[in-house]
């Protein structure tokens, strides 16, 4: 298990200095993911927020291999590495341990990267795939995307007169990866250090794909206080929008269960995209939201007693 002082003295793969927004969560939690390698890490990034701000021309923020692949295909510029790793061990050409790491945020992942994750997790390839979920296309306008909240206002599901936000509920990747039958998938905050890297750590080690999905605030997306990011995430964990749980080969454990599971009125009033919510006219939406919640806590809590 990571120790924290461990963690810190580690050199960072990924430098400051990069051009991610003031409070955006990925890099918090590239950082924490990838100090937990015990070997050398190549890396494949989607377009998206992560990959245009670390890599400015002429400058990068990266101190390890590291490829850009389209909106598309992060997963199989990963599986193809790996893949091309294999062969050189089998030939001797290469005797030691390299992790395999892709990263994308949900617009990457949940709809334009899909088929290409799916068909990487299907295949059996080890590496291990991160989405850092802010919850909208973000790095191009804040357009909703199939991570986005029900309810949520985005310059595609823009609350006015005609709707009041997004009215698709969002979609449930977490579970959709589990049942590729891999060997191990979570969610994860980066609130919860220690939570963090004990699963980067255990996706790591296992022999096979491994997933990764982590709530990852986005102050100009979600209009709020950059200074809330940490407190936010952990928000998002108490009221249950955002359970911490994994699921090793079929098994599932929750991680954390809240001592008092909090309203998700906490998480939603300090987030500028869900202010239309609250006025009178709504209430019937905001009550909706949390029975919702409810509903797939009490669920995931099922899976987890089986």
């Amino acid at each position: 298990m990571a120790k924290l002082k461990d963690l810190i003295q580690k050199e960072p793969i990924m430098e400051g200095g990069h051009r991610m927004c003031l409070g955006c969560g990925a890099p918090i939690i590239v950082n924490l993911i990838l100090r937990t390698s015990d070997a050398p890490v190549v890396l494949a990034n989607a377009t998206g927020c992560l990959e245009v701000a670390s890599t400015i021309f002429p400058f990068t923020a990266w101190r390890a291999p590291w490829i850009h692949s389209a909106f598309e295909n992060a997963a199989a510029t990963a599986s193809g590495i790996e893949t091309m790793y294999r062969a050189l061990r089998k030939k001797g050409k290469i005797n030691k341990k390299i992790n395999f790491v892709a990263f994308g945020g949900d617009g990457g992942t949940y709809d334009i990267g899909f088929q290409s994750l799916s068909g990487a997790l299907e295949r059996g390839h080890r590496f291990l795939y991160v989405c850092y979920d802010n919850g909208a296309y973000m790095n191009t306008g804040v357009q909703r995307s199939s991570s986005t909240p029900f309810g949520a206002s985005t310059t595609t599901s823009p609350a006015g007169v005609v709707i009041q936000g997004k009215l698709q509920k969002r979609k449930d990747l977490t579970k959709i990866v589990v049942a590729h039958n891999i060997p191990y998938v979570a969610q994860a905050s980066p609130h919860n250090w220690l939570d963090l890297t004990k699963k980067a750590e255990k996706a790591f080690s296992v022999d096979g794909p491994s997933f990764i999905n982590v709530v990852s605030p986005c102050p100009p997306g979600w209009k709020s206080e950059a200074k809330d990011t940490i407190g936010l995430s952990k928000i998002a964990v108490d009221t249950c929008f955002w359970p911490l749980y994994e699921v090793e080969n079929g098994k599932y454990t929750i991680n954390y269960k809240p001592k008092e599971k909090l309203p998700i009125d906490a998480w939603l009033k300090p987030q500028g995209r869900f202010r239309h919510l609250f006025k009178p006219e709504n209430a019937e939406l905001l009550k909706q939201i949390q029975q919702d919640i409810d509903k797939e806590w009490e669920a995931l809590q099922r899976l987890a007693s089986l």
